[in-house]
């Protein structure tokens, strides 16, 4: 019989536990959306939820067919930890920097043509692509690269890699720590990983800091547009964001370190399930486990920590090159990091009174005001900024988190999500209608042609998703973000 979504509210619902054992799992989302979720996403859903050690499971409305868990879940477990809710691509993230260039500067193409020239002079974009490839990149020493490994963005990496230091107070995680709860623990990880060999060109994946990757990955310069009422008014002033100028958002992660990482993971504990003949839930290899306290989770989390590290540390280093490039085309700029956030990660939280291991693959962290765990920071009585991506030409907004995200274990969606499938995608949409809808936004790209699978169209109705979240009470918006330009995979962009 296949899963059926029972409404709970205008964009609430729930689908039921298999065989009705424990919490249901949490839907977000319109009838709209909900009615979008195909067969394959929802049965993902159930096999994470009756997955051993999970206590909740929330379905975001960008939710899609990922590895094993959808892409836009969140997976809650006090007992076990998951790679499959975390991905491939750990801590794959979206930042923010705040420029203090007038909006008005970016009407003239030609300023913008030479500004993505700038950045892509300093940033990679694409698989297997590292600092030798930009010729204004910031070459890090394979040292500095593993000490950004072990430690993300301390005073010590940032000095080293010339990023403004007060930047990691704008981060959700300045940087992981191992199982232990030490850096030490990376250190050793990170030796032993190298001397097995795990890495193939391991310098080469070093060098991949400073770069975009290939498929959804972007940079994107943007005209802030904050809400006109006074609480965004209010919440933006302490986010750092200013209307009526010139921002840029970035969405990557790890790169190539990470997905090693990752699939290292994955393989090892196939492995181990394999030898010891243990059930797969759903009979889904991408949905292994380890419980707590064993050797193979401390593993998985001192791989994940790694990761994450390097994923912080990439992004840092991006907006500093972002900087500069922007000071080459329009000298004297200046900019701040409004905020840092990841929605590929597993991070330690309290939920329901319990400490657990909260799993977001796709989806983003949303803690709204007094909020514990923003206690003491300046985000204590706005909630965080929460980054959302939604398309180049219907915008990206900038959110903050309401009490009601409590329904979602403090969760939203990381984006507008897909709606059809690379390859389909690729088949299916029109070249010329694709460019026709940026030269129509006056938007431009840094490739002959927009990548087909990276097309509006490929990704849900970005409003019928914000919606989904502004009804479920989730969080609202604070600011609109308008896109003038954008930083894609070139080499792809023009297969």
């Amino acid at each position: 019989m296949a899963a059926k979504i029972i409404e709970t509210g205008e964009a609430t619902g729930i689908l039921p536990a298999p065989d009705n054992k424990g919490k249901p799992i949490t839907v977000i989302g319109t009838r709209a959306i909900r009615d979008g979720f195909d067969a394959n996403c929802l049965q993902q859903a159930l096999n994470s939820r009756g997955a051993p050690g999970v206590t909740d499971l929330v379905l975001n409305p960008d939710a899609h067919v990922g590895y094993g868990a959808p892409v836009g879940c969140v997976l809650v477990s006090p007992t076990h930890v998951y790679p499959g809710p975390v991905g491939v691509d750990i801590k794959c993230s979206m930042s923010l920097l705040q420029l203090d260039i007038p909006g008005e500067e970016m009407r003239d193409r030609k300023v913008r043509r030479a500004l993505i020239d700038a950045i892509v002079a300093r940033t990679p974009t694409g698989p297997g692509q590292g600092q030798r490839a930009a010729p204004k990149s910031r070459r890090v020493a394979t040292q500095t690269a593993m000490k950004a490994a072990c430690e993300g963005a301390s005073p010590e990496v940032c000095a080293a890699m010339g990023i403004p230091p007060e930047w990691a107070s704008s981060c959700e995680d300045a940087c992981h720590a191992g199982h232990d709860g030490t850096h030490d623990a990376l250190a050793l990880r990170l030796e032993e990983l190298v001397e097995a060999g795990l890495f193939r060109n391991f310098e080469e994946k070093m060098a991949q800091l400073g770069s975009y990757g290939g498929g959804n990955h972007f940079g994107e310069c943007e005209i802030v547009h904050v809400e006109d009422n006074a609480e965004a008014r209010r919440k933006a002033g302490v986010f750092g964001l200013a209307d009526g100028k010139v921002a840029f958002l970035s969405h990557c992660g790890s790169r190539g370190f990470g997905n090693i990482l990752a699939q290292g993971q994955f393989h090892a504990l196939q492995k181990r399930f394999a030898e010891w003949q243990i059930p797969l839930p759903g009979d889904d290899r991408e949905l292994v486990y380890a419980p707590l306290g064993t050797p193979e989770a401390d593993a998985y989390l001192d791989d994940m920590a790694l990761g994450a590290n390097f994923a912080t540390a990439n992004h840092m280093l991006i907006n500093a090159l972002v900087l500069d490039a922007f000071r080459e085309i329009l000298p004297g700029a200046k900019g701040e990091l409004v905020y840092f956030i990841s929605h590929n990660i597993a991070r330690k939280e309290t939920v329901g009174g319990q400490e657990c291991w909260v799993h977001r693959k796709g989806a983003t962290r949303a803690f709204p005001a007094g909020h514990p765990a923003l206690a003491g920071t300046r985000f204590e009585a706005t909630g965080h900024p929460i980054l959302l991506p939604g398309n180049p030409t219907a915008g990206s907004v900038v959110m903050a988190a309401e009490p009601g995200a409590e329904l979602s274990c403090y969760s939203v969606n990381h984006g507008a999500g897909r709606c059809m499938g690379r390859k389909h995608a690729d088949r299916t949409l029109d070249q010329a209608k694709i460019d026709r809808e940026f030269e129509a936004h006056d938007i431009l790209f840094n490739a002959r042609n927009y990548p087909r699978d990276e097309a509006p169209a490929a990704y849900k109705d970005f409003g019928e998703v914000l919606k989904s979240v502004e009804q479920a009470g989730l969080a609202k918006p604070v600011a609109r973000l308008k896109a003038r330009f954008v930083i894609k995979d070139a080499a792809k962009a023009d297969d």
